[in-house]
This record gives structure tokens, sequence and C-alpha cells, in this order.
């Protein structure tokens, strides 16, 4: 392959492409989080995330998130080109704050479990998933 001034300038757009789009996929969960908790601190502990280490497919990864006590849990990818997942709410008369789904991801990644306790608090963990071929699309 020649290197010519057209090949030059595309080699150097996808690689200012790689290096911008994860900080702005992680920028993106920073910001569903910040909508979440109004900006409240947010602590460890009290919650659990359940996943598999690695997921042969992207497009169906199960997923179970435990917050006893919890009002409103929300769960973020935050590799995917939208981070936000789901967010399940409780009423009073739930019999268990938990929550079971399969869930698409882009890639290997984290994925975050926030929960708004019914005093007003936050808990948050996280998981690293691998994954071995993506689920949105590409």
């Amino acid at each position: 392959m020649e290197l010519t001034r057209r090949n030059a300038l595309a080699i150097g757009a996808g690689a200012f492409a790689a290096t911008i789009l994860p900080i702005q996929a992680f920028a993106a969960a920073d910001e569903a989080i910040a909508a979440f908790t109004g900006g409240a601190d947010v602590g460890e502990g009290g919650i659990t995330l359940t996943s598999p280490e690695i997921a042969e497919n992207g497009n169906t990864v199960p997923v179970a998130v435990d917050a006893p006590g919890a009002v409103s849990i929300v769960l973020l990818a935050a590799g995917n080109p939208d981070p936000a997942v789901a967010t399940a709410n409780f009423g009073p008369l739930s019999a268990e704050q938990s929550v079971a789904m399969r869930i698409r991801l882009a890639g290997s990644q984290d994925i975050v479990a926030i929960a708004k306790m019914a005093d007003g608090s936050f808990i948050k963990t996280s998981n690293a998933i691998k994954v071995t071929i993506g689920g949105c699309g590409g």
C-alpha cells in the first residue's frame, strides 16, 4: 500500500476516533451516575451484582442485582454506546429488591449497579465482564 496524503488522513482519523470514543463512553457513564444520584456521595457494600467473568456472546449476558432495602436500582454498562441499561423501582409492598435480566454488551467492560436506599443514601458495586463477541453491532 502506498502511503498517500488521503491514507495518512484516514489512519490519523481512525487513531483519533479509537482514542476519543472510549473516553466519551466513560464520561457518559459518569453523567448517568450523577443524574441518578443527584451528585450525592455513593458508598460501597450492601448490594450484590452477579454476572459471569467471561461472556461468549455480548448479545445475552445474564446479570442479577440484589439490594435489600433499596427503593431503586440502576444498571449501567460503561462501554456501551448508551450506558444506561435498566432502572428498576420498588414500591413499599415489594417482597424483595432484586432484579435479574439478560443485557447486551458492546465488548469487554465494567458494569455498574447503583441502588438508592430507603433513607436516601446510595450504594454501588461493579463487575468486569470479558466479552468475546460484542453484541452492539459492528
